[in-house]
C-alpha cells in the first residue's frame, strides 16, 4: 500500500456501514511495526496489531460499545511462519512451540481482542482476490453481516497480507458500524425480530 490510500469510506458505505475511524499501514517510506511479545520471526502478527492499534487510537478515547467484533481477513495469511514450518519439517528439524501458536490467525486476534477489550465475535477469513481492495471488500461484507445478524454493533476490521516477492507488507483496520440503526420488533413469544 505505498502510494496511495486506500479509499476507505466508498467500500464501507456500499455495505451499509459507516467507518468510525481508519488506518493504514505503512504510512510512508520506513514506517515500522513495534514487535508483539510471545510472536516471533514473522512480522504477520506485529503487522495485524499494530494497525488495529493505530486505527483504535485514532478516535480517543477508544471506548467498546457493549459487542464489538473483530474481524482478520488476509489472502495469503502469515506466510513467513509457513514457510519456517514447512522448512523445519521438510528437513526433519524440531518446529518451535511459538511458532505452532502463532500459525493460528486467531493468535493475534485473541492477542488485539484482550489488549483493546474486544468483546463480540472474532472472525479471520481468508477471502479470493489478489488485491488489497478486494480483500477489503471482502471483510467488509463480513463485518456487515455480522453487525445486520445482530452479533456485533460495531467491528474492527484488519486486512493484512505480507509482501513477499511481489511488494512489501500492507495492512488496513477499519472500525466500521451500520449506517443507520436497525428498527427491531418484538413478536409475541418475546423474540427480536427485523422488520
Amino acid at each position: 500500500m505505498n502510494g496511495p490510500a486506500l479509499d476507505l469510506a466508498g467500500p464501507a458505505a456500499a455495505q451499509g456501514l459507516v467507518v468510525l475511524a481508519g488506518a493504514q499501514w505503512p504510512q510512508g517510506p520506513g514506517d515500522t511495526v513495534t514487535p508483539v511479545p510471545g510472536f516471533i520471526l514473522s512480522s504477520f502478527q506485529p503487522l495485524v496489531a499494530e494497525v488495529a492499534g493505530r486505527c483504535l487510537r485514532d478516535r480517543p478515547p477508544f471506548e467498546p460499545a457493549p459487542c464489538t467484533g473483530l474481524l482478520i481477513a488476509s489472502a495469503r495469511g502469515d506466510t513467513v511462519t509457513r514457510a519456517v514450518v514447512a522448512d523445519a519439517l521438510a528437513e526433519g528439524r524440531q518446529v518451535p512451540p511459538l511458532l505452532f501458536y502463532q500459525s493460528n490467525p486467531n493468535a493475534v486476534a485473541g492477542h488485539v481482542a484482550a489488549r483493546w477489550g474486544l468483546d463480540g465475535p472474532v472472525v479471520c477469513t481468508a477471502p479470493l482476490g489478489d488485491t488489497a481492495e478486494a480483500v477489503l471488500a471482502d471483510a467488509l461484507g463480513c463485518a456487515a453481516l455480522l453487525i445486520e445478524d445482530g452479533d456485533a454493533e460495531q467491528v474492527l476490521v484488519v486486512a493484512a497480507d505480507q509482501g513477499g516477492p511481489g511488494g512489501p507488507d500492507h495492512a488496513v483496520a477499519v472500525l466500521v458500524a451500520a449506517a443507520a440503526v436497525p428498527r427491531r420488533l418484538v413478536t409475541r413469544e418475546g423474540r427480536d425480530q427485523r422488520p
